[in-house]
């Protein structure tokens, strides 16, 4: 299997961890947001939302990084990270569909605006996008804090799918303009998080992000970096 992805993005973390868990081996072809790779007419043919990460099971492409790893699990029956239970997969999958729907939206937003676009891109960001993810994002870290009370995982007394694809922005926490300071639990759980070996073989330094791995064959022989000023949306969050 050939996973498309670039350093450092969380949903393409989250595959890479949960791939790993699950001891299957996929083929990483490292795309570089700063010469224009995800912009490119190439990815677009692969994914027309130009957002990573890609999976390509011998020419069965899917792409939304929640997917990718329920299709993963799917592959190894019995595997721990994604039960069989119902009321237990019921459970990590009301916390996959918040994070998608709340959580993240929120976090992911901050992180753009706060440090992808102007730290690693050189872009503008908007201040008034800032400034409304912020209480939005409060509210919803009170409801996952109060979840954490008293336990290490979001579901049970393991790790799940809910815990790495949340645990996968742990990079950017103490590099967004939010006091976490009241949320004791998320800290602990984010702690936990990179900690964790498999999502820990997938951190990079933040001068990497975005970045292709040295030596690595590029996904495009001839790119044009000035596509990433026109082109950039959200899919670097």
């Amino acid at each position: 299997m050939k996973l498309y992805t670039s350093r450092g993005v969380a949903n393409g973390r989250k595959v890479r961890a949960v791939a790993s868990h699950l001891r299957l081996k996929l083929d990483l072809i490292w795309l570089d947001y700063f010469t224009g790779d995800v912009f490119s007419d190439a990815f677009a043919r692969l994914n027309p939302t130009l957002r990573l990460p890609v999976l390509d099971d011998d020419g069965f492409l899917l792409w939304e990084s929640t997917a990718i790893i329920q299709y993963l699990c799917g592959k190894v029956p019995g595997n721990d990270l994604y039960p069989e239970d119902p009321r237990v997969r019921a459970d990590i999958n009301r916390w996959l569909s918040w994070d998608l729907a709340h959580y993240n939206q929120h976090y992911s937003l901050l992180s753009l605006e706060s440090v992808v676009k102007p730290k690693l891109l050189g872009l503008p960001n908007d201040e008034q996008a800032i400034r409304w993810a912020i209480p939005h994002l409060h509210a919803n870290a009170a409801i996952l804090d109060a979840h954490l009370s008293g336990r290490r995982y979001m579901v049970g007394d393991r790790i799940s799918l809910a815990d790495y694809a949340i645990g996968a922005s742990e990079f950017f926490q103490h590099r967004l303009p939010f006091d976490w300071s009241g949320y004791p639990n998320i800290n602990a759980f984010y702690d936990l998080m990179r900690a964790e070996p498999h999502l820990a073989s997938t951190a990079v330094e933040p001068e990497e992000m975005g970045r292709r791995p040295e030596g690595a064959r590029p996904f495009m022989e001839q790119s044009d970096p000035s596509s990433a000023a026109r082109r950039f949306d959200h899919s670097a969050a």
